[in-house]
């Protein structure tokens, strides 16, 4: 099996349908389609818990990484991020899927906390949405948040979440 085939929506969908998300989220941020083992290991040491994968749009997600001159945290060479999207770009034309983001929730806010190639890839090529999991610090986090959003003690793959 391919990291692609490992590593994608599907496989996120039958990880948490298997209540394996956490293990899936940690695999995958370590692998060398993601090269981010030190927030993969930030995860799995956290006690983090998981939603999704849902479909979410692209406009409610603030980006942690991105080319010089971006507001982000993580800055990258311009030449860098512009040849790592445009092979994306170019695999996505192939037919390539990419993986769900992983986005955190703050203060109202949505952080794109891995998959930020991702993010821009598919915002050049005109989506409006993608499959994210979403991220909480714990249980209580994530069950107050489903609450709020329209979602209660159900399957997270069935799960629409709602603006308050």
């Amino acid at each position: 099996m391919t990291d692609d085939q490992k590593f994608s929506l599907a496989s996120a969908q039958h990880a948490a349908d298997e209540g394996r998300l956490a293990e899936w989220v940690v695999d995958f941020l370590a692998s060398p389609g993601s090269s981010n083992s030190a927030l993969a290991a930030a995860f799995a040491m956290s006690g983090a818990t998981y939603v999704g994968p849902i479909r979410f749009a692209l406009d409610r997600l603030t980006p942690m990484a991105g080319p010089v001159g971006d507001e982000v945290v993580v800055p990258v060479a311009e030449g860098v991020w512009e040849s790592d999207v445009e092979a994306m770009e170019h695999s996505v034309e192939e037919g390539w899927h990419p993986p769900p983001l992983l986005v955190s929730h703050h203060d109202g806010k949505y952080f794109l906390e891995d998959g930020n190639h991702r993010y821009d890839t598919l915002r050049r090529m005109g989506a409006t949405h993608a499959w994210i999991v979403l991220l909480f610090a714990g249980e209580v986090e994530r069950d107050r948040y489903l609450k709020e959003h329209g979602g209660g003690p159900i399957r997270a793959s069935e799960m629409i979440l709602t603006d308050p």
